[in-house]
């Protein structure tokens, strides 16, 4: 007669699955999926940190791009799927740690049990002394409480163990790692971070309109914005004559949220400050030419325009590329669109335009802005977006020196008059380029978890020493009268590092034997 399956019900399944969660083996697994995750977050790029380079790989590849895509492979550590890895994780780990934990309190707590047969042990000696029963119980429960094993008597037997110390840093190690994952999760998923354009002498705080770009928040962010003050004094950079980077420094002044300046701080690459909570990176730099537009000679737009660089042609040094910017003027009729080329050395400047080879400028001599005037309807009224020029009409295209002023229309330069030494404007739109100013890219992060991470830091150093360097060890004497001494029997193993407790264990019997009054003629009998 056939047996019918048990019927597979919900509660079947839940404790099936709570079996299956509860095995290392799923924990182990599942932090390796963590692990593959992480390498193709670190190999494919990710649409928080370059969007840039993800829109350039789904051209260069678009069909794997698309799979990409959907795969959430350019969002790995916001996707779903490592979202579910990571919760799986945390209660796999807290289901096999919650049982090791009550059996290491418990076997704490207990204890050292008696043995049977002590003869039956790896590691067994017997020794005749010269003091009686009791006086060699006494004295070897002295010996070993001495080498800090813990002892229990009964009987003619003193029992002893050492070692809990490695299960409980082995359990250290393992709930400091879930501290960690906790520390990440809440700094990850309560944190945020972006980029902060600042021009030298302005001062930027912190809240979510004055971010330049795509500001990352975890999932858990309430909007709580510090609203801190940086404001940049100064920007210096320097190179080796080969173009290569020596050193970016930015003098910074730190404001609390009322404005009050609290202090200063000299923010370079890998040496941020820290303030109020706040992680403050050096993370790029630029260009930001002076200009004012003046219609009839009344300032109507101007200030420094902060630039950017496209990236470079295959053999083209960074540093050889022009600075790029815009003025988009949509009080005129039509709109005036300003297209801005800065060259920070116009030497080189020069140089490449009569050689045609590129030429690294890494001082600031003799600048040329360069601009292109364009008029017609503008769409995109951003500022900080490259001017789209389909649809517009070419006026003219000219470049200009500092303190120079140019009309915008014909490109003509004004001087100023020799006698007042002012520039008679009339109604003419005009363009004037009074200075040069630098600009840093600061990276501004919050991260509530770094001090969670830290100490579970701490607690994994600390539970690794006592599970690489401690052994659980068993040792039991039983004591017999024998004539007018005592017959001892020492047994033991050890779970672990087993040839360093030959020697100890060694070691102990000669202490023993010693306690007991020293070793008597007689039987022995010993198994090494």
């Amino acid at each position: 007669m056939s047996v019918a399956p048990a019927r597979l019900t919900l509660r079947r399944s839940a404790a099936f699955a709570w079996r299956s969660l509860r095995s290392m083996r799923t924990a182990l697994i599942l932090l390796l999926l963590l692990a593959l995750a992480s390498v193709v977050g670190s190999l494919v790029p990710q649409e928080m940190n370059s969007p840039e380079r993800v829109a350039q790989f789904m051209i260069d590849h678009p069909v794997v791009g698309l799979f990409y895509k959907k795969a959430e492979f350019f969002n790995v550590f916001g996707s779903w799927w490592f979202t579910l890895i990571t919760t799986l994780l945390f209660v796999s780990l807290f289901a096999c740690l919650i049982p090791r934990t009550r059996a290491a309190i418990r076997s704490a707590r207990q204890k050292p049990i008696q043995a049977r047969e002590i003869d039956a042990f790896p590691l067994y000696r017997e020794v005749r002394v010269g003091a009686g029963p009791t006086a060699v119980l006494a004295a070897s429960r002295r010996v070993l409480s001495r080498r800090a094993f813990r002892t229990a008597a009964g009987g003619t037997q003193v029992a002893a163990e050492k070692g809990i110390a490695r299960e409980i840093g082995s359990l250290l190690f393992h709930w400091a790692f879930v501290i960690l994952l906790l520390g990440v999760a809440v700094g990850k998923g309560t944190g945020y971070v972006g980029h902060a354009t600042i021009i030298e002498g302005q001062t930027w705080v912190d809240a979510r309109p004055n971010y330049n770009g795509q500001l990352r928040t975890g999932r858990f962010f309430t909007e709580n914005f510090s609203g801190i003050g940086v404001h940049l004094q100064s920007f210096t950079d320097s190179y080796r004559s080969t173009g290569i980077p020596m050193d970016f420094l930015s003098k910074v002044q730190l404001l609390d949220p009322q404005g009050h300046v609290v202090q200063t701080a000299d923010i370079r690459v890998n040496h941020p400050a820290h303030f109020q909570g706040m992680d403050i990176f050096q993370y790029g730099f630029g260009w930001a030419p002076v200009v004012q537009v003046r219609q009839s000679g009344r300032v109507v737009a101007g200030g420094p325009v902060a630039m950017g660089q496209q990236l470079p042609p295959d053999g083209v040094p960074q540093l050889a590329l022009p600075w790029n910017g815009t003025e988009k003027l949509l009080n005129q009729t039509p709109n005036i669109g300003v297209s801005l080329e800065f060259w920070p050395d116009g030497d080189a400047y020069f140089q490449s335009q009569v050689t045609g080879q590129p030429v690294q400028m890494q001082i600031l001599r003799k600048p040329v802005l360069r601009f292109t005037t364009y008029q017609g309807r503008i769409f995109d009224p951003a500022t900080n977006t490259l001017l789209d020029t389909s649809g517009l009409q070419q006026l003219q295209s000219t470049i200009m020196f500092p303190g120079q002023t140019v009309d915008l229309r014909t490109g003509d330069v004004l001087t100023p008059d020799p006698k007042t030494g002012k520039i008679d404007y009339g109604t003419r739109l005009t363009i004037t380029f009074p200075g040069v100013r630098q600009y840093s890219v600061l990276q501004v992060s919050r991260d509530r978890g770094v001090s969670i991470v830290l100490f579970a830091a701490i607690l994994i150093v600390l539970g690794l020493l006592p599970a690489l360097y401690t052994a659980r060890r068993k040792v039991w004497v039983r004591v017999q009268p024998a004539g007018t001494g005592s017959l001892v029997q020492i047994g033991g193993f050890a779970l672990q590092r087993k040839a360093q407790f030959e020697d100890e264990f060694a070691r102990l019997v000669t202490a023993l034997t010693r306690a007991g009054g020293g070793e008597v003629p007689g039987k022995e009998a010993a198994n090494p």
